[in-house]
């Protein structure tokens, strides 16, 4: 089902919610931008798959994302970690489960983070995507001028239209590698990441290996 949940700053932000009486609630963060494009559906079908198992679970917008009506351009690191922080908090949540780079927002919870990725990467990658459309546009553009840029006033990557503050947090950005979540390996979980397709895809077996690997992991 979906709820609007209070988000921090004023905007009211939808979650998916499968909600379960007396089960664990599994908060979680979805991959960023177009990462989280791709994995939607996979997403949404493991929330499924272990609401069958008994595990509740709530997928947030963070503020900026989706339907949001709060802006993109001001969101940062910060920010989504707050929102993040205060999602656990308004759904009661007791374990998380970070995709990718939201393992960067990870509130203080146990749980899980499934092929966490630093921020500073997922930059990097935004950064190369550019340059290589400018290329084929025959632009000249680089990423150290981009950045430059991105840093003083903002930069539109991949479709996305981010702050200045978004840039320089994403550049120093760590994923959850020191905080104590079971780390899932892309490897655990089937071959190549749904992330590396070039159109939005589904792999039903890789999100019931995913949800088999959090399952086994709530009742340890």
């Amino acid at each position: 089902m979906l709820h609007t949940w209070p988000a921090p700053g004023g905007s009211g932000e939808l979650a998916l919610q499968f909600d379960i009486p007396h089960a664990p609630r599994l908060l979680i963060l979805p991959a960023w931008f177009d990462e989280g494009n791709k994995t939607r559906h996979f997403t949404v079908e493991t929330m499924r798959i272990l609401a069958a198992d008994g595990i509740a679970s709530i997928l947030p917008d963070l503020p900026g994302c989706n339907e949001s009506a709060a802006s993109l351009y001001r969101q940062d690191i910060d920010t989504w970690r707050e929102a993040a922080a205060a999602a656990a908090l308004h759904f009661d949540c007791s374990h998380v489960l970070a995709i990718r780079a939201a393992s960067c927002i990870a509130p203080a919870l146990p749980g899980f983070a499934y092929a966490p990725l630093a921020g500073s990467s997922v930059l990097r990658a935004l950064l190369r995507a550019r340059v290589i459309v400018a290329k084929e546009a025959g632009r000249s553009e680089t990423r150290e001028a981009l950045l430059e840029c991105g840093l003083r006033e903002g930069l539109e990557l991949a479709g996305y239209r981010l702050g200045p503050s978004m840039i320089a947090q994403l550049a120093e950005a760590e994923s959850s590698g020191d905080r104590d979540l079971m780390q899932i390996a892309q490897s655990d979980v089937g071959k190549a990441g749904l992330w590396l397709r070039a159109e939005p895809a589904h792999d039903p077996e890789q999100a019931r290996s995913l949800a088999r690997i959090v399952a086994q992991g709530l009742v340890r």
